[in-house]
């Protein structure tokens, strides 16, 4: 193997690729703090975002959820918005499975996971396909948006937790960087 005048030995493994840090082997590299700052921020207020949803929907704290239709008082987090937000050519379909246990099991799944997983910054690829699933679901439902043709917050939302999957913002202030050392993550890096 020859080695170009630009590298060096010790930048080389065993088998002649570049060595690469674990943890950043597909993780683009954030220089600047601000920028950093930022990608953190948003990470987690995005996450604050989901978890929110999932505690509210949960304990009915009055916001969204009264304390009635809280889940742990047997209201369903799906039933209301599903029966009553929908709207467009996919209503019936959706109307058609609200309230359903299996359907608010897995959206407070999603909620719980996605929300944490971006707040600690870590299995924020899994996060990211999740919150994006959900985000593009919760469109359908709304089909088509009051004040845009097309686009709303869920959009914003799933462009910050691809943004944050596609950098590596979990290092950033989060416990990415450690998450990412985990015997289990280096063997699968689908698990950043």
């Amino acid at each position: 193997m020859a080695l170009h005048a630009s590298d060096s030995p010790a930048r080389h493994g065993a088998t002649g690729a570049p060595r690469r840090s674990a943890g950043s082997q597909d993780d683009v590299v954030v220089r600047a703090p601000a920028a950093r700052g930022i990608l953190a921020a948003s990470r987690v207020l995005v996450g604050f975002y989901f978890l929110w949803a999932f505690l509210d929907k949960t304990f009915g704290f009055g916001k969204a959820t009264p304390s009635s239709g809280s889940w742990l008082n047997g209201g369903s987090p799906t039933e209301g918005f599903l029966l009553h937000g929908t709207t467009g050519p996919f209503a019936h379909m959706f109307d058609s499975v609200a309230g359903a246990w299996w359907l608010d099991l897995v959206f407070m799944l999603g909620l719980f996971g996605v929300g944490l997983a971006m707040i600690l910054g870590i299995g924020t690829r899994i996060a990211a396909a999740a919150g994006t699933l959900m985000m593009a679901s919760m469109w359908l439902v709304t089909l088509w948006p009051d004040s845009n043709p097309f686009m709303d917050d869920h959009w914003m939302i799933t462009l910050v937790l691809l943004i944050t999957a596609a950098t590596g913002a979990g290092r950033y202030y989060g416990l990415g960087a450690v998450w990412a050392q985990l015997p289990a993550v280096r063997k699968n890096r689908w698990l950043i």
